[in-house]
């Protein structure tokens, strides 16, 4: 770049980068798509989990949100689950704030009184035969893999939706990690970093020098389906992925191979890894990432992690504090990763992604027909 005469440094970063930046944006104004994916909603008719089982204490509340959406999780002290709007109809202050009275819910600062299905059943300073005012939003709830769903959408579409199926969570044969963080990124971020294996140099330190061999890609109505293999290119074999996946050094390309299979099924993801000549995955991965604020810059990524034990009992239970270690380390790299592509999202303004690999760009137009578009 020239410098203009008679400009310092700074100043010339402060005219010429702007200008820049400006002429890349008009550019790419003029090619994207009206549809913009990192501004395309998670559709809310679907079972999200919205908070660990355990996390809801009997006799207790839990504040959650779905896409801006506040929302209480209710233990009563029966033990009954129930979700409800968190806003108090009366002065809107989240009910999450409030005490569990039994099978009730009464909020803390008038103590107005909500049953399971929202009604407010109780005003103390009304009289039993005065009108009591209009309750809150409830949700359908379930507790099921040890998480607790909630459906955020119409309920009009819930007898068409189908519960998600986690396989293998209670085969006595896999034990299971529970995944559960906040990351810093739009949900479809997370979608394509699991889905595009060919991101393997990013974790180089992890699992060392690993080539990715793409195999098949499918469609169906709601999914898009992928195969891998893989073959080492460099070193031996981390004693962290062994652990997980067991010995592996078969090259691409033969008689029996290593196969990843990844699927996104709206809004699910999920992974099983099948170490070659095997006929039971040895890791199953199932995601979710749930959106928690109203722009969906930020996404709750629930998952559950099954690994196969090995055959001799009680060995998994000796390993798992190795394997948590190193896929804690994975799981780090992938996060800092994503939300260094939503920054650059945000210092953009847009999406200005050259995508080229075509497994990523059938994902991307799923989570853009499945999902909904937003100003």
């Amino acid at each position: 770049m020239i410098k203009p005469p008679h400009v310092s440094e700074g100043v010339q970063n402060d005219i010429v980068v702007p200008l820049i930046l400006e002429r890349r944006r008009s550019q790419f104004r003029q090619t994207t798509p009206t549809s913009d994916l990192r501004k395309t909603g998670s559709h809310p008719d679907h079972w999200y989990p919205l908070a660990r089982a355990n996390d809801v204490k009997k006799g207790k509340t839990l504040g959650v949100s779905f896409a801006g959406d506040p929302i209480v999780l209710v233990r009563t002290e029966s033990g009954q689950l129930y979700a409800l709007e968190d806003r108090c109809a009366h002065r809107q202050v989240p009910l999450h704030c409030g005490v569990v009275h039994g099978e009730h819910l009464q909020c803390g600062y008038h103590c107005w009184t909500y049953d399971q299905n929202g009604i407010c059943i109780g005003v103390p300073y009304l009289k039993s035969d005065q009108p009591r005012p209009k309750g809150v939003r409830s949700y359908p709830c379930r507790e099921a893999y040890g998480l607790v769903f909630v459906f955020p959408g119409a309920l009009e579409k819930l007898s068409e939706v189908v519960f998600p199926e986690v396989s293998f969570k209670d085969d006595p044969h896999y034990k299971t990690r529970y995944l559960d963080r906040i990351v810093n990124c739009h949900y479809s971020f997370m979608h394509e970093n699991l889905m595009d294996m060919n991101h393997q140099f990013l974790h180089r330190r992890l699992m060392g020098g690993i080539r990715t061999v793409f195999l098949e890609l499918r469609e169906r109505a709601h999914a898009v389906e992928v195969d891998y293999t893989f073959s080492r290119v460099k070193g031996t074999q981390p004693l962290g992925e062994k652990l997980i996946l067991g010995s592996s050094t078969p090259s691409a390309g033969g008689s029996k191979q290593d196969l990843m299979t990844i699927c996104t099924e709206y809004p699910y993801q999920t992974l099983k890894f099948w170490t070659a000549g095997s006929t039971e995955p040895a890791l199953n991965l199932w995601n979710v990432y749930v959106p928690v604020d109203c722009e969906q810059r930020v996404n709750h990524t629930f998952g559950l992690m099954m690994i196969r034990k090995p055959s001799i009992p009680g060995l998994i239970n000796l390993l798992w504090p190795f394997i948590v270690w190193f896929t804690d380390g994975i799981f780090a790299q992938d996060r800092w990763i994503v939300e260094e592509e939503q920054k650059a999202f945000d210092r953009q303004g847009a999406d200005w992604n050259q995508e080229v690999f075509p497994v990523i760009q059938r994902l991307q137009s799923l989570l853009r027909r499945e999902g909904l578009a937003r100003t």
